[in-house]
């Protein structure tokens, strides 16, 4: 509880540093969008693609267990998507704001057949990257069988 309490502090803060909207932690998973709060339609891409490379980073430096430092350091998988979404405010007890659609399940798919430390996104979201910022580092990666999609071409972004 406290690891995952010390990598959502440092996503949030990523977060705030790059103007990223955080939707929801889902268990292990820290969820965030661009372009919802104001527009970022020239840079939305290209902020979720540095945000993703300093959450990997951040995520190397977190100890697993501050009190065995044997343990190491977290690990963990990005993907990303770009589309249209659908939101609202879901539930009357515990009301929460949600995000719905096919882009947003695309994503967890990215991020579910990305593998440790990789940033991985479809080739919708490589295109933007390319126009919004040239120099970006990203390789495609080729197809992926990705479930109740077939194979598409995605790729690894970052270094």
């Amino acid at each position: 509880c406290q690891m995952l309490d010390r990598l959502y502090l440092a996503f949030d803060a990523l977060a705030n540093k790059h103007e990223v909207f955080k939707v929801e932690t889902i268990g292990d998973a820290w969820v965030g969008v661009t372009n919802l709060e104001a527009n970022q339609s020239t840079t939305h891409v290209k902020r979720i693609a540095e945000f993703a490379v300093e959450a990997v980073a951040a995520a190397n430096n977190i100890m697993i267990d501050e009190d065995d430092p044997a343990a190491g350091t977290l690990h963990i998988r990005v993907g990303f998507h770009s589309g249209a979404v659908v939101s609202n405010v879901i539930g009357s007890l515990n009301p929460r704001y949600a995000l719905f659609g096919d882009t947003m399940n695309t994503a967890s798919r990215m991020e579910s057949l990305s593998t440790s430390d990789r940033i991985q996104c479809t080739e919708t979201s490589a295109r933007i990257l390319k126009e919004q910022a040239p120099d970006f580092p990203r390789r495609r990666r080729g197809k992926v069988a990705v479930k109740g999609k077939g194979n598409m071409v995605t790729y690894w972004i970052g270094a």
